[in-house]
Formats: structure tokens, C-alpha cells, sequence
């Protein structure tokens, strides 16, 4: 068993710190067995940021991909999530992020697409996300997880040219069966993972610092750094990036 005093050692040598701003994904299932499990993970963060730092995770109000009936199949559907209830305890974001979600101190939004922080900067999360995060100088913590799960991302995603956005955009017939207020839906699936041509460009310019926490795999970056090489691409070469032609 991984044990707190372990866990706070392992990633206070990865380079967490007093006053650091975190933007953090975890799957608290990688580290095997954590003596104290999700609360452990969060309090040990709290501990090395202090309030002088913060700490964001996502509260996206969404389930794990659900399974596809022969009819949604038939449909071409290829994602299906619930959008959940806002009192509802568990999500897709995982326990250490849901936890940390209840905890009194956290302040969370109240949208769908939502963050939750803590510190000295968490009030931000209500209105900004992690937009505070990602443009003043926030560090990504995966642990566990990779760079599908780095939700800040999704802040450059606005210049993704429509029609590519259209190709994998659920149609009438879909939405009518699963309301867009209740559901979230895909259609098709890109030709390549394009998230992991960016994680791989990031590593080649050494900007990902790997490790291992027990047996949780960890990714340790600037948010900035690494949203920006997505965001390049883009801007110059979107159609190349997600190897689709363009209409």
C-alpha cells in the first residue's frame, strides 16, 4: 500500500510546491491501493500548495460513456453520455475529483461544463474555469490519466474549423431521440487520436516530466506550454492535425 507520507514525497521531488497554481486529473484506481484513498490524494495536494497556492479539478456534470444499442449503432452514433443531475454525487471526472467537488471549502460552478478550485484563487473557477489556470502559469498533475483528460484543452477548441466540428455533430434524428439539454452525443470518430500527436510533440520538446507515484503513471507540465502546441496547430494545419480533408 502507497502510503500519505509517500505520496507527499513523491510529488514534492516531481516539483509541487507552495503557491503553485494545479490544474489536477487523477484516477485514483492507478495508484493500486492508497492508504486513505481519494481524501489523501486531496489533502496531500493542499498540503505541498498551501492557500497560498490552488488547486482546480473539472465538475464536468457528465457520466461515463454509456452503452450503445443496436439502434443508436444503426443511427451512427459513437459517444453516448448523460448529462447528470447537479446533485448527483458521481460523475465521469472520477472519485478524487468528485470528492473533492463536495468538500465545503471548494468552490464549483454551477454549469454543465464546470471546474471546481480551492486556494487562493478557486473563487475563479466559478465564472472562469480554468481560463485563470491556463494563463497564469497553472501546472497540469495527471495522475493516472493522459492529455484526453487535460480539460484546459478545450479553451482553444474555438478555432477548429465548423466543418470539422459538423462532421461528428449529432444530427436531427439524434437529437430528437436524446434531447441536447439531457445528452451529449457523437456521430462518426476522427481518423486519429489527435490529442496524442500533441502529448508526443510535447515530450519531444521536453516539456512533460514522467514518473512514476507506487504504480500511478504521472505527467507532471505547463498547461500553457502544452494547450499552446495544440493551439498552433490549429491555427496552421487543423485538417492535417486530425488527418481529415478539407470539404
Amino acid at each position: 500500500m502507497l502510503t500519505k507520507q509517500q505520496l507527499y514525497c513523491e510529488l514534492k521531488k516531481l516539483g509541487i510546491e507552495k503557491g503553485m497554481i494545479l490544474e489536477v486529473h487523477s484516477s485514483l484506481s492507478s495508484f493500486g491501493e492508497l492508504e486513505g484513498g481519494a481524501l489523501t490524494v486531496i489533502d496531500t495536494l493542499k498540503e505541498l500548495v498551501t492557500e497560498h497556492g490552488s488547486i482546480f479539478m473539472p465538475a464536468l456534470r457528465l457520466s461515463r460513456e454509456l452503452e450503445l444499442t443496436d439502434e443508436d449503432k444503426a443511427m451512427g452514433i459513437t459517444v453516448k453520455i448523460k448529462i447528470l443531475d447537479r446533485n448527483e454525487k458521481r460523475t465521469a471526472m472520477g472519485i478524487v475529483a468528485d470528492t473533492f467537488r463536495a468538500l465545503p471549502d471548494t468552490f464549483t460552478g454551477t454549469d454543465v461544463i464546470s471546474t471546481s478550485g480551492w486556494g487562493k484563487h478557486g473563487r475563479q473557477a466559478l465564472d472562469g474555469g480554468l481560463e485563470y489556470a491556463l494563463n497564469n502559469g497553472g501546472k497540469a498533475l495527471m495522475l493516472g490519466t493522459d492529455i484526453y483528460k487535460l480539460t484546459a484543452m478545450h479553451y482553444v477548441e474555438y478555432l477548429t474549423p465548423q466543418d470539422i466540428n459538423d462532421m461528428f455533430a449529432p444530427d436531427d434524428a439524434v437529437n430528437e431521440k436524446y434531447p441536447p439539454d439531457k445528452w451529449f452525443m457523437e456521430k462518426g470518430h476522427p481518423p486519429v487520436k489527435a490529442w496524442y500527436k500533441i502529448q508526443n510533440k510535447a515530450f519531444e520538446r521536453g516539456l512533460i516530466k514522467k514518473c512514476f507515484i507506487g504504480k500511478c503513471p504521472v505527467m507532471f507540465f505547463d498547461i500553457k506550454d502544452v494547450v499552446s502546441i495544440y493551439e498552433d496547430e490549429l491555427r496552421n494545419d487543423p485538417y492535417g492535425l486530425w488527418e481529415i480533408r478539407k470539404i
